[in-house]
């Protein structure tokens, strides 16, 4: 569910990987400003990166939208360095595409981006109650939920289209790659999960095993769909999915799809050519950031 491309590197490795890839970002006076937040939700530190446009040093009052981006399982918060995401943020702003604005990228581990079942990795606490209060005080952030985006890919697109869609009020805009969609559990989840099945295995520490349906259920983005449509038809979305997708997650958009039909709520769904990796996410991911600058612009 994440891509074997970002496997997470050693301590070491990654920060020599980051340095190499920052270089460019200090000439034009970007810059990654990595850390990690002592949780006292997840009793932990966290480690995160805000990648800071050219323009954030310079300007000491000048506010900026922000996008939360959540990585897909195996990565961290260096990923989108590391996978060549940035590169395409800054192709993007020197052909005009999009504007400046702070990728905030919290290492979510293996989580879900959700309180896990037995309640001992209360992940989705600490990002809404902790992290995102934490990073808007101690960032430029310009208030308003029309500038308040979250992306993500694989785990990571399941984790933001969570978000968004159980707290409307929270994110004006959403987008999401590749999401881990699943309208119902796989069964080996629910009778208990076996050797030789990974999507089970993967879940289980996460959703329970056997896994406890109402805590799906109380996840599950189509039931988040339903609760809040209300709220949701003032939301700006956007979702795509690879047709040959490793996992059979281009069901789960397709249903996703079918259902913010359903309840009327306005968003933009593609199906693309092509499979579950890092290929696909550089392929597409130019269409979400000019997604989220044209939200974040007309809230100016």
């Amino acid at each position: 569910m994440g891509h074997p491309l970002l496997r997470r590197c050693g301590a070491l490795t990654a920060a020599i990987l980051l340095a190499a890839l920052a270089a460019p970002l200090l000439r034009a006076q970007d810059r990654a400003d990595c850390n990690a937040y002592s949780s006292k939700i997840l009793r932990r530190g966290v480690r995160y990166c805000v990648y800071l446009p050219a323009s954030y040093a310079a300007s000491k009052t000048e506010r900026y939208p922000v996008l939360y981006l959540l990585h897909g399982l195996g990565g961290n918060e260096q990923e989108i360095a590391l996978s060549g995401e940035w590169s395409q943020v800054r192709d993007l702003r020197q052909a005009g595409k999009i504007g400046e604005f702070l990728i905030v990228a919290p290492d979510g581990g293996r989580s879900f981006y959700i309180n896990s079942e037995d309640g001992r990795r209360p992940y989705s606490d600490f990002f809404l109650r902790e992290f995102v209060p934490f990073i808007e005080r101690t960032y430029r952030i310009r208030a308003g939920r029309a500038s308040r985006g979250i992306t993500g890919f694989s785990m990571g697109a399941y984790g933001a289209l969570r978000f968004a869609f159980a707290d409307p009020e929270q994110f004006g805009s959403v987008s999401a790659h590749s999401a881990a969609l699943m309208k119902d559990p796989p069964q080996a989840l629910t009778d208990g999960a076996g050797v030789g099945n990974p999507a089970a295995q993967l879940l289980q520490n996460v959703f329970g095993n056997p896994i406890d349906r109402p805590f799906w259920s109380r996840n599950s983005v189509f039931v988040l769909a339903r609760a809040n449509a209300n709220l949701l038809r003032k939301s700006k979305i956007y979702f795509d999915c690879g047709t040959e997708d490793n996992y059979g997650f281009d069901r789960g958009a397709a249903d996703l799809h079918q259902e913010l039909d359903a309840l009327k709520i306005v968003h933009e769904f593609h199906l693309f050519p092509g499979g579950h990796n890092l290929d696909y996410l550089l392929a597409h991911a130019d269409a979400s950031l000019e997604f989220h600058w044209r939200v974040f612009s007309s809230a100016r």
